[in-house]
């Protein structure tokens, strides 16, 4: 550290300003104009060792390196980063974009990823909706991108629900007087789904999108439903290769598919065991639950899709109580509909509905 000069230190808790970093996990410092960035850790309840601090700091180093690097080739939005920590002491990795010269947002979206992805790879979309006056906000949720925790390992899906919840109440807070909407990918979706069941936190969001929502998952072996709570209590990190057998294809797209797996943001092993049995615990959760769902909402889902069911999508688009609701089935799309040849639809069809709740 002695040879670098007035270093800027991020990591957990009120101040991101420190004059010794003796019990902190450091990489070497990122170039911001005339400043030096070093990307800290420090420990937290949800990271248990030392590999797993290490691993924190490279991924969290890496999404720092990301938004700075956009900054310094696209002009047309600005693309920031900051620290949230949670009411449990982890801390997560957030991002925002904003657009040059932007005064009058009309709206605000909070982006939630889909498992094993990160915010950062929505960036393309949240300039978009820049472009259509919203200041769009990312999270990276425990266990993914920048964030706390090893990599893909989610201890509870709760912990996402709660902290979901405690960063829209810090953004909306932030951003008085404008409309909140969530947009949510996937376990994303579920995880925002689930948060919308809290009527506090429902009143104070416009409505949700929300793509391939993960409601209603059904295990890749029957007798992994069976076996799954106690493998996460017993072994909840171990990678079940089993519950992967094959690949399923999320793209149509050749480059957004080698874009995603050669992204070392991405998680691609095996599922972890604890939190395979969260996902399949979430989309039961919901499944018994869609009655409950108020808010407005969008969902979309392409009918090809061999991860989440389009059928229980149109289950929950039957059964929700919410009075503005609407459904988009794509014949043939897959998955990762944002990186499918036809995201410029999919954009549109998502853009156009929250520009008519503004």
């Amino acid at each position: 550290m002695s040879s670098i000069s007035s270093p800027l230190i991020l990591t957990p808790g009120p101040t991101a300003l420190f004059s010794s970093s003796r019990e902190l996990k450091c990489l070497q410092p990122l170039k911001q104009g005339k400043r030096n960035i070093v990307c800290c850790v420090s420990p937290s309840p949800t990271r248990k060792t030392v590999v797993d601090e290490d691993e924190v700091a490279v991924r969290r180093g890496l999404a720092m390196q990301r938004v700075l690097e956009d900054n310094g080739g696209d002009r047309s939005s600005v693309r920031d980063f900051s620290l949230f920590t949670t009411k449990r002491g982890d801390t997560l990795f957030t991002q925002s974009w904003t657009r040059v010269g932007s005064i009058n947002n009309r709206g605000l979206v909070v982006l939630l990823h889909g498992l094993n992805e990160h915010s950062g790879r929505y960036s393309d979309f949240a300039k978009q909706l820049n472009i259509s006056g919203f200041k769009v906000y990312g999270l990276d949720w425990i266990g993914h991108g920048g964030s706390d925790g090893l990599h893909a390992y989610v201890p509870s899906l709760d912990y996402a629900v709660t902290d979901l919840s405690s960063f829209l109440e810090k953004v909306i807070a932030e951003n008085p007087g404008l409309p909140c909407f969530c947009v949510g990918h996937s376990t994303g979706g579920a995880i925002i789904l689930k948060a919308m069941l809290d009527p506090k936190i429902e009143a104070r969001v416009s409505g949700i999108v929300l793509t391939s929502p993960a409601v209603g998952v059904q295990p890749s072996h029957p007798i992994f439903g069976v076996i799954a709570p106690f493998l996460a209590f017993l072994i909840p990190r171990y990678q079940l290769s089993a519950a992967k057998k094959k690949i399923k294809p999320v793209s149509r797209d050749p480059e957004a598919l080698l874009a995603k797996y050669s992204d070392p943001l991405v998680y691609t092993g095996f599922i972890r065991a604890r939190t395979g049995y969260e996902i399949l615990r979430l989309g039961s959760h919901l499944l018994e639950n869609l009655n409950r769902i108020k808010v407005p909402f969008l969902v979309l889902h392409g009918t090809a899709d061999t991860v989440t069911d389009p059928k229980a999508t149109q289950r929950l688009y039957d059964e929700a109580s919410s009075s503005d609701k609407s459904i988009k089935l794509f014949d043939g799309l897959l998955h990762d509909l944002l990186f499918e040849p036809e995201r410029g639809i999919i954009a549109g069809v998502i853009m156009d509905w929250l520009n008519r709740r503004v």
